[in-house]
């Protein structure tokens, strides 16, 4: 009895410290709760926007952890691709379904490049991939933003006026998304006591997790898996560790294109110089507060993150005005928490991983002892 008493706590104790972030949001979101005076169907309304918006962009970072290359921050560049995209549709005047597809279509090749682009670069800096990711996404921000700024008009054709920038070349802050505005969205969605449910974007989500499991049991999936687990181990089993690492980086890219179609296609509007700018880091911090970590990532905790991450977005303005007396103490409050959390979660990854070390050095050194007295 006395060591059932004693493993419980431990348990207890263990669970917290594996999911420390989920439960720190979980405690944050039941102490603003009664604060912000929500509804129910508004919040329920709200977090299912947000998780239709931002479902599939956070899934296209599984893969590579599955790889072994951690925290895709380079998903920014597949942003940027369906960015490019977007403008080049809206320039042609083509919208509704239509023009997501096309513009999903598009933007799959420019992707396709840059993740090419990324996945080389990260294999020239194994170990060190998230920071050189993070480095790549601001690297190519600026290639962005020459292309947008101006070549587009001056060497790409962009004919509308509302497009382009008065002086004939380069495109203006925003593009007008209205045409396209929850298009996807609204396809069969379906309305259950006041909360609107996007039906069709939830069966593409749904999808793509399904295509996630698939793919982890088909022969790419197992060698990601096994380069995940040690490179070495994989190279002397015959697998191409960096194809297979680039090749990683390149789905994820691809997919991150799709999904930025998806967000923007529910916003209704695209800010051309900064929509991507935080995509990466807002959508590593969702996963984080999932639970998920730098080598370990499941669909569960996608859908974790995205619920407890932006149900304390909606949540944090209005509690910051009840505790302050300002809204912009949330809006702070909230950006602050979402830079802590990547933060936090990274320092617990790693604090983890030496004790692991240290552990097996200890277990090594204990058994090399017991040879030494034999």
């Amino acid at each position: 009895m006395n060591g059932k008493n004693t493993s419980a706590p431990r348990k207890a104790l263990n669970f917290l410290s594996n999911n420390a972030v989920p439960v720190m949001f979980i405690i944050i979101i039941a102490i603003c709760l009664p604060m912000s005076g929500f509804s129910t169907t508004f919040l329920l309304n709200e977090i299912m926007t947000r998780l239709s918006r931002n479902a599939f962009l956070i899934l296209s970072l599984l893969i590579p952890i599955m790889a072994g290359m951690g925290l895709n921050f380079g998903m920014t560049l597949g942003a940027m691709a369906a960015e490019i995209a977007l403008i080049l549709t809206s320039d042609w005047q083509i919208w509704g379904i239509p023009g997501i597809v096309l513009a999903m279509i598009m933007s799959i090749p420019i992707s396709i490049l840059l993740g090419l682009l990324c996945g080389k670069i990260l294999n020239a800096a194994k170990g060190r991939e998230m920071i050189t990711s993070y480095i790549i996404s601001f690297f190519m921000n600026g290639v962005y933003q020459l292309v947008v700024l101006y070549m587009m008009g001056s060497i790409i054709p962009i004919v509308h006026t509302t497009i382009k920038l008065p002086r004939g070349y380069g495109v203006r802050a925003s593009v007008d998304l209205t045409r396209i505005r929850k298009a996807l969205d609204n396809v069969l969605s379906i309305n259950i006591g006041g909360v609107i449910v996007p039906v069709v974007t939830l069966l593409i989500i749904a999808l793509m997790c399904l295509i996630i499991v698939w793919f982890r049991r088909t022969k790419l999936g197992q060698d990601m898996r096994a380069v995940g687990q040690d490179m070495e181990v994989a190279r002397a089993a015959g697998i191409d560790v960096e194809g297979t690492r680039i090749i990683s980086i390149v789905i994820s890219t691809v997919l991150a294109g799709i999904g930025m179609v998806i967000y923007l296609q529910n916003m209704g509007d695209m800010a051309t110089y900064s929509s991507h700018s935080q995509i990466g880091m807002f959508c590593i911090a969702a996963l984080l507060v999932g639970g998920a970590s730098v080598d370990k990532a499941s669909i569960g905790n996608v859908f974790l993150g995205v619920i407890l991450f932006h149900t304390m977005f909606i949540l944090a303005p209005k509690a910051g005005a009840v505790i302050a007396g300002n809204e912009v103490i949330g809006e702070y409050f909230r950006v602050f928490v979402s830079y802590g959390v990547i933060t936090v979660a990274l320092v617990m990854y790693e604090t983890k991983k030496r004790r692991a070390k240290a552990g097996m050095g200890a277990q090594l050194a204990a058994a090399q002892r017991e040879g030494d007295k034999r």
